[in-house]
């Protein structure tokens, strides 16, 4: 495939401190790409470079064919961006805010369209000062889309909304996604990630620690899943040694069996076969694939959102 985005020894530092330390990755034409980290890992950091809104210190970009510390004016009218915060006059409308944007590119999507694929077209005359913060989001998301770009980054798209607004934001991202649209997300959700993003690279302290989907970093981090059991009588002092099991531990009071498999379907019946084979009650059951978290931790030692 085309590769719309390509980094090679990318380096940003502020003084002594380098919040960007020498870091690769290629994004893929119509590839969803996540950079994936706590607050403060070098995530926005890296997206503003590449958007040609901070020069780097070091190392070689290309987005879209292009320089963006040499061709950026070229750049910005091919490229649609969602930063962490949005703030427009409080006396603009809507509809205003997206024709005046769209007067800045050379092509322009149909602003009507825009704003009721955005579900915002009840707002198109609402004053932004008077919009949710839901509703601004989404005018940020309708001001990124205008100039139908090439390529889209959505810095932190979700922060701070409630759920039901993610979730919305979430299915418009689906649905470029599906047309084959390039977007390079950032966030520090896990569901996110693992939900939208085609590829991902986790990123701490300005460097990537691991890269590929979100399946292909899981099992080569960790390559095992979890297959809880809750009995409701103790377990026996010994347990066996389960079928393709590589471990398992019992919690304090011995109700809790947590075994742990890279071939969970096959561990599974011989875990329940033995629950009823020594006569307790099997109160609940549950398979945890490991996830993205589950990666951070093992590899830094702390939880992305510490």
């Amino acid at each position: 495939m085309e590769t719309a985005i390509q980094v090679r020894g990318l380096r940003k530092s502020y003084g002594d401190f380098e919040a960007v330390r020498g870091i690769d990755f290629e994004v893929a034409q119509g590839e969803v790409f996540g950079l994936l980290g706590p607050n403060g890992a070098g995530k926005t950091t890296t997206v503003e470079i590449l958007e040609g809104l901070r020069p780097r210190s070091a190392g070689e970009v290309n987005v879209i064919g292009r320089d963006p510390a040499e061709d950026v004016r070229a750049l910005k009218d091919r490229i649609g961006v969602c930063l962490q915060a949005t703030n427009l006059p409080d006396k603009v409308k809507v509809h205003e805010a997206l024709e005046w944007f769209a007067s800045f590119y050379s092509r322009r999507a149909d602003c009507a369209k825009l704003l009721e694929r955005l579900q915002l077209t009840e707002k198109r005359n609402e004053f932004y000062s008077k919009l949710s913060g839901g509703q601004k989001q989404r005018v940020a998301l309708a001001l990124a889309m205008v100039n139908d770009p090439q390529l889209m980054f959505l810095d932190e798209p979700t922060t701070g909304l409630d759920p039901q607004v993610r979730h919305e934001i979430h299915a418009l991202i689906s649905e470029l996604r599906e047309n084959k649209r390039t977007i390079l997300l950032t966030t520090h959700y896990i569901e996110e990630a693992e939900r939208l993003c085609d590829r991902v690279a986790i990123i701490d302290q300005g460097r990537i620690i691991a890269m590929g989907t979100p399946r292909e970093i899981q099992a080569a981090t960790l390559g095992h899943s979890r297959i809880e059991i809750l009995t409701g009588r103790p377990l026996p002092a010994e347990i066996p040694e389960f079928f393709e099991a590589e471990r398992h531990t019992v919690n304090g009071d011995r109700k809790l069996l947590t075994v742990y498999s890279s071939k969970p379907a096959r561990t599974l019946p011989d875990v329940v076969k033995w629950i009823d084979q020594i006569g307790l009650d099997l109160e609940d059951i549950h398979l945890k694939r490991p996830t993205l978290e589950d990666v951070f931790i093992e590899l830094t030692g702390k939880r992305l959102r510490d």
